[in-house]
């Protein structure tokens, strides 16, 4: 029975298949099993099987599950209802049981029940039940994992919020990449949300900013409670130039305030785009003073009967909703607290639309949670439907066995900057949002830059392109898995094993969202990316030499394809890219090779070119370049130049017979890193054929020595 796929709307395509049994024949559908479908055919064997016997039906759930066995002897699924039930029809476990497995062996896509200890129900599916699926993650695409178990919820999602006082410090990376993977999996599971950045433009932390910049730009000391570090006087150095007579002006603090803010939020801004995290709003504290917010929020407090005069100051009564003491709006001398900004910020959330307020705190903010629960009972709001705090841990980094220690007030703190450049984008967004967030995170620098499967993200990435790389073979081979397949025939333990793993994301992302635990994706994609090694170990997908694609590779090569979605969706859940290649640790700094060559034959190249290329170990390689470009740079996507970690540059001589083994050390060059081009070395003598053209774009195959590894690519253009 061969398996073709029509366009459906996804949510179809996750209950059923359309096939065909022979050609010309009408479409018909074939049911997919998946773990959710299952346990409805549990419940509804269940259902049928107690009218039978005469028994309630009202006992049973609305919903049940259905879980993977440890050991695969005991089948693909097992069920525990019986067990769950008995006692309230007063009936043995495993005569319900019994009953139940009778219903449910007559369920297409079952093959086999069997009833196991004091009432298990263990369940086998039939190959092509489990082979269908397959085919459905492909025609879903990008969209295979998302789901609707939150549907219809409206969610304002608050994280980072890092005070404009300097640049985004670790304990708020962790925010930034947990926070910037929950929006995406509560978006994946239906939820409408967005994300906002809440920015503290005024209190005293602004002034003692302002007064920092100040005496920096004057060369003065750092007054007592100021802020000190290298980027306090990159700011003050900034303003003094774009206004050089700032310091004789009576308004030189005003200025320092305000261009200050701008230059450190712009700062903050760019960092966080550069990790990949971009908020839908950036909301400015200042704003609520300026449109007259608080005292909007106080009016609406005294309206509900909680607010009260004492000591001369404003204050709300929190104590009745189990705060530990009322709290303070507004001074005996009219300045407003932050806890009155707080209301006002979470009144004009409520006001926008959102059903629920989620704010992602640090674990140095524990003791806001009742306050805030309070406030929002204050407003008439239940707080445990309106609002929900979240409370991180601290991040602990570890170099070289030795904690990497940070204060910002003494200017030695770790940024996001500095995670990026230590271990790139990727790695540092997979290594935060991969922990609970309740856990406290001791992040080993080493470990994340380095390229091996040790390395949780490289152990993922590295199975994305090894799919992929399988999948540019197939094509080059033009081996076409065509438009259907047998699904029966994804059979062997291993397929299986794989099948059963993908058929997990859906609920696996609708439980990280319900939980607003993203760290589940990550640990879901890992064994994924361990399924399909051990897959990819023991099934062959491609054919020996000029065998013909059999229609178990087919069929393979539409599990591959499915293997691949369902990694690089789960990867896009977490903001990290999904690579096609990987030449190396995305993370090493780039390299610069200087080589010298000797023009042949119209070569194209200059008789000394700079050439760049990623330095994945003692000796560069996967070189990069166009022959005949005046300008040779490097292929990069996340690569960049690195000043702070160490990096080692060779040289070769190149000639037209030989490419010799020694390598010798070079001075640091100064070519550009970045480009677009699409071909490595040339000028070393091609298996056929003359030396290269200019214009002309050549590539070296994995395999073979020198003399026959360079292949013509595109053709010449000179």
């Amino acid at each position: 029975m061969w398996v073709t796929l029509w366009r459906q709307p996804v949510s179809r395509l996750m209950d059923q298949s359309v096939i065909r049994i022979s050609p010309g024949t009408r479409p018909v559908t074939m049911a997919c099993v998946t773990p959710e479908t299952l346990a409805q055919k549990v419940l509804t064997a269940a259902t049928a099987a107690f009218e039978q016997a005469g028994l309630d039906t009202g006992v049973l759930p609305e919903s049940t599950s259905v879980e993977r066995p440890r050991n695969p002897e005991h089948g693909d699924y097992a069920s525990n209802l019986s067990l769950q039930v008995a006692k309230r029809v007063s009936r043995a476990p495993r005569d319900l049981a019994e009953l139940i497995a009778a219903r449910l062996r007559e369920v297409d896509g079952v093959s086999e029940v069997e009833i196991a200890g004091p009432g298990f129900l263990n369940i086998r599916l039939a190959a092509d039940a489990t082979g269908v699926l397959a085919g459905q993650i492909v025609a879903a695409g990008t969209e295979y994992g998302n789901n609707d178990s939150l549907i219809g919820q409206h969610l304002n999602l608050e994280f980072v919020s890092a005070n404009p006082v300097g640049p985004v410090h670790i304990g708020s990376v962790r925010w930034a990449a947990v926070g910037d993977a929950l929006a995406r999996v509560l978006r994946a599971s239906g939820a409408q949300v967005g994300t906002e950045y809440y920015f503290n433009d005024a209190g005293v932390q602004i002034d003692h900013f302002t007064g920092s910049l100040l005496a920096a730009a004057k060369g003065e000391p750092t007054p007592e409670d100021g802020y000190v570090g290298g980027y306090i006087t990159d700011l003050a150095h900034q303003v003094s130039a774009a206004h050089p007579d700032v310091l004789d002006s009576p308004d030189a603090a005003e200025v320092f305030r305000t261009e200050g803010i701008g230059l450190m939020f712009a700062e903050i801004r760019d960092s966080l785009s550069r990790f990949g995290v971009r908020f839908d709003v950036y909301f400015n504290e200042k704003d609520l003073h300026d449109r007259g917010e608080l005292e909007s929020a106080l009016n609406r407090l005294r309206e509900q009967g909680r607010i009260f005069e004492a000591d001369g100051a404003t204050w709300l009564r929190t104590t009745d909703f189990g705060d530990d003491k009322d709290r303070v709006l507004r001074k005996s001398d009219g300045q407003w607290t932050y806890f009155a900004a707080d209301c006002a910020y979470y009144l004009d959330k409520r006001k926008r639309g959102f059903d629920k307020v989620v704010i992602m705190l640090g674990a140095d903010h524990h003791g806001y949670i009742g306050r805030m629960k309070a406030m929002a009972a204050c407003f008439g709001d239940d707080p445990t439907v309106n609002l929900e705090i979240l409370i991180g841990q601290m991040v602990n980094l570890i170099r070289d066995g030795q904690p990497v220690k940070m204060s910002k007030r003494a200017g030695n703190f770790v940024t996001l900057d500095d995670l990026v450049e230590a271990i790139g984008a990727d790695a540092g967004r997979y290594a935060l949002a991969r922990y609970s967030s309740d856990s406290t995170i001791d992040l080993d620098l080493n470990l994340w830059a380095k390229a091996g499967n040790d390395n949780p993200v490289y152990y993922v990435q590295y199975a994305h392109s090894r799919i992929a790389s399988l999948l540019r073979n197939a094509a080059e081979l033009n081996l076409d898995k065509g438009t259907g397949y047998d699904p029966a025939l994804l059979s062997h333990p291993r397929e299986t094993d794989l099948l059963k793993q993908l058929a997990q994301l859906p609920a696996v992302v609708a439980t990280a969202a319900e939980l607003r635990e993203p760290h589940r994706i990550a640990r879901y994609a890992e064994d994924l990316a361990g399924s399909y090694h051990r897959f990819y170990e023991a099934c062959r997908v491609l054919p020996r030499g000029d065998e013909e694609l059999s229609d178990v590779g087919a069929a393979r090569l539409w599990l591959v394809e499915a293997t691949r979605i369902g990694l690089a969706n789960s990867l896009a859940l977490l903001g990290v890219s999904a690579p096609e290649k990987m030449l190396c640790v995305p993370t090493k700094p780039v390299s610069c090779t200087e080589t010298t060559a000797t023009v042949h034959h119209g070569c194209g190249l200059p008789p000394t070119s700079t050439i760049c290329c990623r330095s994945c170990g003692r000796r560069p390689s996967n070189v990069v370049m166009t022959v005949g470009s005046p300008s040779v740079e490097c292929r990069s996507n996340s690569w960049r130049r690195s000043t702070a970690l160490p990096r080692t540059f060779w040289t070769k001589p190149i000639s037209s017979t030989d490419w010799p083994s020694s390598a010798t050390r070079s001075p640091q060059c100064s070519t550009p890193v970045r480009s677009t081009t699409r071909a490595r070395l040339s000028c070393v003598r091609p298996s056929r054929g003359g030396w290269p053209r200019p214009g002309s774009t050549w590539t070296s195959a994995p395999r073979a020595s020198w003399r026959s590894r360079w292949r013509r690519i595109s053709p010449p253009t000179g």
